[in-house]
């Protein structure tokens, strides 16, 4: 089973909205609680002063995620450095995909963008696993410069989907910029699928396209790594 990677600036109380924890249900969790300290202050002074209260708020998200049923776990650092960070518990956790945390009620509606540096089957393959049996309607979206190319691949996508059961519909913009594209399509739709558009994490993470991806659809995106070297594994244990 896929693990996701939540990472949560744990000390200011960033939260996780009830209809990401639901969607999340099927899949492994690790939550990553991290806090960026100033280059001066010491890790170990940090973890003294805040680790109680980062490691209860910590423990109660995990529960939420079902670390009861062994499916999550939590992750805490403080750092100097959240984009080594990021990249260094990703791949310590095996996590193929990373949540942006976004407010959202029940997920309904499901936006997955074929664009980006990610092998198609991945994010098609993930979106299977995410929602299952459930009454989540799929919306597949790509943006292209090529038209038929680009149908041909949205109606083979979308054959492997309903062929497992889920609800897909298809749309195509060509001739269009990417981003803006995906930012449109993004309306009435409750939570965001993507394929990652560097070779980093760290990249997509604090890149613009994600930051706006999140911050304009509001909603949940769910970022599908390019699995170079990621293997589905579990994880486990409290980072240090």
């Amino acid at each position: 089973m896929t693990r996701i990677l939540v990472p949560l600036k744990i000390l200011e109380g960033e939260s996780i909205s009830a209809g990401l924890t639901e969607l999340l249900e099927p899949m492994n969790v690790t939550v990553l609680g991290y806090h960026v300290l100033p280059e001066q202050t010491p890790p170990d002074q940090a973890r003294l002063q805040y680790e109680e209260r980062a490691t209860d708020a910590l423990e109660d998200l995990a529960t939420e995620f079902g670390a009861g049923e062994g499916t999550a776990d939590y992750r805490l650092v403080f750092t100097h450095d959240r984009k080594q960070t990021f990249d260094r518990v990703a791949a310590k956790t095996a996590s193929d995909v990373y949540a942006i945390p976004g407010a959202t009620g029940p997920v309904e509606r499901l936006l997955v963008a074929l664009s980006g540096d990610v092998a198609v089957n991945r994010i098609v393959s993930f979106v299977a696993q995410l929602v299952g049996d459930r009454e989540i309607d799929v919306t597949l979206f790509l943006a292209t410069d090529e038209e038929g190319a680009g149908r041909e691949l949205l109606e083979t996508s979308a054959q492997v989907l309903s062929e497992d059961g889920i609800a897909v519909r298809t749309e195509l913009a060509v001739g269009e910029p990417p981003l803006e594209a995906l930012v449109a399509a993004a309306v009435d739709h409750d939570a965001i699928v993507m394929g990652e558009r560097a070779p980093s994490l760290r990249t997509l993470v604090f890149g613009e396209e994600a930051e706006r991806v999140a911050t304009e659809s509001v909603g949940p995106v769910l970022v599908v790594r390019r699995g170079e070297g990621h293997a589905d594994r579990s994880a486990g244990g409290e980072e240090s």
